[in-house]
């Protein structure tokens, strides 16, 4: 009897093939130590052995320029210093730029203490530290009772504020708890970068014309057949008449108020494997930072179809999407 085909492509497909966009890439939200170990769980014969042969070898050549990653865990990870120092390290991180974020999950919320608040009040002041995050609610999978992820909610939200942080929030099905509490806690004109936006337009369109300096960061999950939400987002950014420009122009790049990012080790893009006929049928099981410059390119077709054009001439590429999310991340973070 004949073996069957393995159901993972080799470690091989995850040095990816020619992206839509080659202009340099910031990943706003990752999990480098989380990506790695996941990369070792389903290549237990991988051929990289450190965080730092896979990062160079997935990263090279591909204009990866910077990455926020995301510690998010309680009690906090002690691994998170050995990389945020060695950061200025050209030849271990191969050039690129390494920044941080640390915050308490809605899923750990209830682990979160005193103790906790301490070590993350220790990396903020860290220079690669960024932001506050994630921190929020999730009332999908209900981890943490929802009164304790509220209070846990607020309780960072304090401290980001006072120590002038961005934030990074994940809300997910809590669309009126975490407007309520952001609008009580939060300046109108405080970064925020809403991670993995996947609930509702209106909600989007709530918090945008609240918060001046809020944006919605966008994954690989945009283009899957089953989340609509996000997609409707970008449409509502972008059609003609919500352009604040006069001639009502259909490309006006300030209306694009996203930011793109991973969230690796999850969700690859869906039409990543357009491009890798030779595992067809098949699904890679780590997600990096090189493959957002597809989640780019679905975001300008959706643009495009926004605006009346269904074709890739359009007004909208994934270069000019990649230019505007790398230009909104200097304005929430600084890099």
């Amino acid at each position: 009897m004949a073996k069957k085909k393995p159901s993972t492509p080799t470690e091989e497909n995850l040095l990816l093939p020619t992206p839509p966009s080659s202009l340099p890439i910031v990943d706003t939200h990752t999990h480098v130590a989380a990506t790695f170990e996941h990369y070792r769980g389903r290549y237990k014969e991988g051929r990289y052995h450190d965080v730092y042969e896979f990062v160079k070898a997935m990263y090279t050549d591909r204009q990866v320029e910077a990455i926020v990653d995301v510690w998010c865990e309680a009690p906090v990870r002690k691994i998170w210093k050995e990389f945020a120092d060695s950061a200025s390290d050209t030849e271990k991180w191969g050039g690129l730029q390494y920044w941080f974020a640390m915050g308490v999950h809605p899923h750990d919320a209830k682990k979160y203490n005193d103790s906790v608040e301490k070590d993350i009040i220790e990396a903020m002041a860290h220079p690669r530290c960024v932001a506050w995050g994630e921190m929020g609610l999730d009332y999908h999978y209900d981890n943490s009772p929802r009164d304790i992820q509220q209070a846990v909610f607020t309780r960072q939200l304090k401290q980001a504020i006072r120590l002038r942080k961005p934030l990074t929030i994940h809300t997910r099905e809590a669309d009126d708890d975490t407007e309520r509490i952001l609008k009580e806690e939060v300046p109108k004109d405080h970064p925020i970068h809403i991670h993995c936006f996947t609930d509702t337009p209106g909600f989007a369109s709530r918090l945008l014309d609240h918060f001046s300096n809020l944006y919605i960061c966008i994954t690989g999950v945009i283009t899957y057949a089953t989340n609509t939400n996000t997609s409707d987002v970008i449409r509502n950014m972008t059609s003609p008449s919500t352009s604040t420009n006069t001639d009502d122009l259909p490309k006006d790049p300030s209306s694009l108020r996203i930011l793109l990012e991973t969230d690796a080790p999850y969700m690859v893009p869906a039409n990543l494997y357009d491009d890798l006929p030779a595992i067809r049928g098949k699904k890679l099981p780590v997600c990096h930072s090189a493959m957002v410059p597809w989640t780019a390119k679905f975001v300008a077709d959706i643009a495009n179809s926004s605006s009346g054009s269904e074709d890739s001439d359009g007004p909208w590429s994934a270069d000019e999407v990649m230019k505007v999310s790398r230009e909104n991340a200097r304005k929430v973070y600084g890099i």
